[in-house]
């Protein structure tokens, strides 16, 4: 910045200022601006032919060169007849030199009663000041909309965490990092999408959202209903059932990537609305659906931060494949000391669990293989660091895997795993259950825990979903990776809520 810049009015003067007041004085200002016949709301379009960071990547090429810009008013130091302006457009920001012998003074002195956070187009040349700030020399400039609120300030900004969530508007615009928290977030995105679309030769589909039975996952639905049909529906939780259908269609390898909807808590890793991508691959496994995972995962990671080694609050994670395979039953073992390939009954496992100090009560209601699961999940996946570095959990019991075809050599567990990093739940995917009598009897069972009240989260059985099975699905590898988790990790992001542009809010008169 110029050292003549810097004596400037303060522009703190206007926070000095009551809100309501200031407010009242912007739209003063634009009820005079209507009058003079000057309505900046009735401009339509500007034509802009560059943007802030290219011009500064390229000055050599652009020193000299007229433009036309458009932007937000960021700051604005005033020297008599000539003022500086910083705007902000989508790349960032500009300076722009405004001179009264440039513009004519008419036009300089209704310049000088724009405000902060007013939208003005420029046309100009490009140029260097003698302190060496890259700017724009203006012959133009025209007011394309009045900001009638004023943002805050530039030295406290948006700092207030359900403030920045509630207005997003606002924190785009005075944060940058959460700009490019969301530029982020579209690369990550595209980078996946591609790796699925070049690398893999998968199809892109869509499948709804609204839907009779919520299946493909164990969770609690969002109810609405349908008026015309008279029909109660539910928001999607899963698009795993409809995905498969296409893989019986004959569309080999498909994905989708979009919002699920899952009546359940939020915190820092978890939103009722988040995006999830599945996809399924005819004729591979597990073993297929895992290089998949490493390679989208890794490959989002090096085309956002130029690495696939990434750092999340201070802890650092190699993204690399291959990463580590555990087995469930393992990983038990080696944190309670549990041997459950000795434990072969749910008598054996129940009284294994009872004596590590599981409520009885509860134990005496599960199987051998829902146990194994609930002491993972209850024992091992809190262990701080045990899951940090990219692993594949595998060797899942059958009992919590409705959907995954069994192990041939232990039919008491299911091929599938679970991607972990940093001790979250990334992905899970199966080697797809295609045998449509096995199908039917798991989706038996859970209708009688559903029947009983057993089961809260078990889902009604879906008879079209057996039905396409019996015409018949090729061995299929199945993968569902959630996005939003993903992007946390690669962009430093510590809330989920950081990188929804709109997460789920409480309004504030409930």
């Amino acid at each position: 910045m110029a050292t003549e810049e810097k004596t400037m009015a303060n522009p703190e003067v206007e926070q000095e200022l009551d809100l309501s007041e200031q407010r009242k004085i912007r739209r003063d200002k634009l009820a005079k601006l209507q009058e003079m016949g000057r309505n900046p709301f009735l401009v339509e379009t500007w034509d802009v032919t560059a943007h802030s960071e290219d011009v500064k990547e390229n000055f050599e090429a652009m020193e000299g060169k007229a433009v036309s810009m458009a932007g937000r008013i960021m700051a604005k130091r005033q020297m008599g007849k000539a003022s500086f302006i910083d705007i902000q457009d989508k790349q960032g920001r500009i300076q722009c030199y405004v001179r009264q012998d440039a513009i004519t003074p008419e036009e300089y002195e209704i310049f000088l009663t724009y405000d902060l956070g007013d939208i003005v187009g420029v046309q100009g040349e490009i140029f260097k000041t003698r302190h060496g700030e890259i700017s724009v020399r203006v012959e133009k400039l025209v007011l394309l909309s009045k900001s009638l609120q004023p943002l805050p300030d530039k030295w406290h900004g948006l700092k207030d965490q359900d403030q920045r969530y509630r207005q997003r508007y606002v924190d785009l615009i005075v944060n940058p990092d959460v700009r490019n928290t969301f530029r982020k977030r579209s690369e990550i995105i595209h980078e996946i999408k591609r790796v699925l679309e070049e690398d893999y030769g998968f199809l892109e589909v869509d499948t709804p959202i609204l839907t009779t039975i919520a299946g493909g996952a164990n969770a609690r639905p969002f109810n609405t209903h349908h008026n015309t049909l008279n029909l109660d529906m539910k928001l999607r939780i899963s698009n795993e059932l409809f995905l498969k259908r296409l893989i019986v269609g004959g569309l080999d390898r498909v994905y989708e990537m979009g919002k699920m909807f899952r009546n359940e808590g939020m915190d820092r890793n978890h939103n009722p609305e988040f995006t999830s991508m599945e996809c399924y691959m005819a004729y591979g496994n597990m073993e297929s659906v895992m290089e998949l995972t490493e390679q989208i995962v890794s490959k989002a990671a090096l085309k956002s931060t130029g690495s696939m080694v990434i750092t999340y609050q201070g802890k650092t994670f190699d993204l690399t494949p291959p990463w580590r395979r555990l087995n469930m039953a393992d990983a038990v073992k080696e944190i309670t000391g549990i041997d459950f390939s000795v434990l072969n009954t749910d008598e054996e496992a129940r009284g294994a669990a009872i004596a590590y100090g599981m409520d009885e009560e509860e134990v005496n209601a599960m199987t051998r293989g829902k146990i194994i699961a609930e002491m993972f999940e209850e024992y091992c996946e809190d262990v701080p660091g045990y899951l940090d570095v990219p692993t594949f959990v595998i060797g899942h019991p059958v009992e919590i895997s409705p959907l995954a075809k069994r192990d041939p050599e232990d039919p008491r567990i299911t091929r599938r795993f679970e991607a972990y990093i940093n001790g979250w739940e990334i992905a899970n995917a199966f080697s797809e259950l295609n045998d449509p009598i096995d199908q039917y009897n798991r989706f038996k069972e859970q209708q009688a825990q559903l029947d009983a009240g057993t089961d809260e989260e078990a889902h009604p059985m879906d008879e079209d979903f057996v039905n396409a099975l019996e015409v018949g699905m090729p061995p299929t590898g199945g993968l569902g990776v959630g996005i939003d988790r993903v992007i946390m990790l690669v962009t430093d992001s510590p809330s989920i809520r950081d990188i929804i542009l709109f997460p789920t809010m409480k309004p504030l008169d409930k």
